[in-house]
């Protein structure tokens, strides 16, 4: 699950360029275009998943990922706070993700 948005016309190349910059750092994740349903219909969308065979992937059972968040902190802050803003955004799009909460 994760956060969609609709990019201004014009500002494409620029904003892949960065999703890519951003995501693709490490090769953990793969760059794919997935279908999204709506309540205005089925779409095409960019989106960026783990790579399960990459060497920073990792199961780790709820107690231990909630641990890790707890202490982790990274070039963009505490990692709690990614959680707690990616779930309240999920909130607003009506998407529950009960790992997550």
């Amino acid at each position: 699950t994760g956060i969609a948005f609709r990019v201004e016309p014009g500002h494409e190349p620029a904003t892949l360029g960065a999703l890519r910059e951003r995501e693709l750092i490490s090769s953990a994740y793969l760059e794919r275009e997935l279908p999204v349903v709506t309540e205005g219909g089925t779409f095409d969308a960019l989106a960026y998943v783990i790579d399960p065979d990459h060497v920073q992937y990792c199961q780790l059972d709820r107690e231990e990922q909630a641990q890790i968040i707890a202490r982790a902190v990274g070039g963009r802050g505490p990692n709690r706070d990614y959680l707690w803003s990616t779930t309240e955004h999920l909130a607003e799009l009506g998407i529950s993700d009960p790992d997550l909460d």
